[in-house]
């Protein structure tokens, strides 16, 4: 599919510079661009490339002030990051065709209910009572559990597994190996130290919107509910404990452990490697960088942290400037 410069500054809200009617048909790297691409420039590091790129076309930040002549054609906008992500949306959309049908080779109980427009491939397992919403895509290899309840256009790739019980909300995207409602790490000793298993009856509620990575783990409750609100994404390899409820909007990248009943707020963000102690309250807007260690609650919404043991951001730099000047 081919769009002109102009086109794709309609759909991004955006302001062209150059030539509307150059023609697109796919999207490049700035520092590899050829005639043809469009590109992007959100990062300081990388506008060298824009004076030398051979892409067709640049999406660039309103203020951008370039230092040396563009060869290419800009299309100016508020948020270069946020507009290519819509943009490559609104293609991918374009591009994909929908697929229905349920696989002969998939295994659906009898007493599971799919909704319209269903897709399902083969080596799919879907349990008892479980319920499909209206246009669900799952993939080969996953799993359904009993009475799983999954909400409408959400995308459970390959290989996930959806433990019984636990209800998934609409427009969700469940990436490969992905298990959600796995055993919490319960165990108690007994009068000899031998650990018993503590049952995990509960169940994980995801809202709407959200986005579980890759072989992230999310277990489920021991009572009650394991939530993760609407709009949480969540990258690969990321292990929520049991009980635990993360709020609207917040993002947490690769390899962050969280321990069971501790409560992160609302558009938090959290960097890789981020371990968390259990039982704790981390308030609205907290960022938190990587390999950090959060041992206790943060009451202070909006605030910046790093290192382990944590603290805030500015007192962690003037920390690390210290311990580099000691010889």
């Amino acid at each position: 599919m081919k769009f002109s410069v102009e086109q794709i500054a309609q759909i991004l809200e955006g302001e062209v510079e150059g030539e509307g009617g150059v023609l697109i048909d796919h999207f490049a790297k700035i520092e590899e661009g050829k005639p043809g691409g469009i590109s992007f420039l959100a990062n300081s590091k990388y506008e060298p490339y824009i004076y030398s790129t051979e892409s067709s076309a640049v999406i660039v930040s309103k203020e951008f002030a370039p230092k040396n002549a563009v060869k290419t054609n800009l299309i100016r906008v508020k948020d270069p990051y946020l507009s290519v992500s819509k943009l490559m949306t609104a293609y991918q959309q374009m591009k994909k065709v929908k697929k229905t049908g349920l696989s002969p080779k998939a295994e659906i109980h009898e007493t599971a209910v799919t909704g319209e427009e269903v897709y399902i491939e083969p080596m799919v397992f879907v349990g008892e009572q479980a319920v499909i919403g209206d246009r669900v895509s799952i993939f080969a290899g996953a799993y359904i559990g009993q009475r799983v309840k999954i909400g409408r256009n959400t995308v459970i790739h390959a290989g996930a597994k959806i433990m019984e019980d636990c209800v998934v909300g609409d427009n969700c995207i469940i990436h490969p190996g992905a298990v959600i409602g796995s055993e919490g790490f319960g165990f108690a000793p007994d009068e000899n130290g031998i650990y018993q298993d503590i049952p995990q009856l509960g169940n994980v509620v995801l809202g709407d919107n959200v986005s579980i990575g890759a072989n992230t783990t999310i277990d489920r409750a021991t009572m009650g509910s394991t939530r993760i609100a609407g709009g949480v994404k969540l990258d690969n390899l990321v292990q929520i404990g049991h009980n635990v409820e993360i709020g609207e909007n917040t993002v947490i990248a690769s390899q962050t452990g969280i321990s069971g009943s501790t409560k992160i707020g609302k558009n938090c963000m959290i960097a890789g490697q981020v371990g968390f102690a259990g039982h704790l309250r981390i308030a609205d807007g907290t960022r938190i960088g990587a390999k950090s260690g959060v041992a206790k609650s943060i009451e202070e919404p909006g605030g910046t942290y790093s290192g382990h043991p944590l603290m805030p951001l500015k007192q962690y730099l003037r920390l690390m400037i210290n311990l580099g000047k000691m010889k």
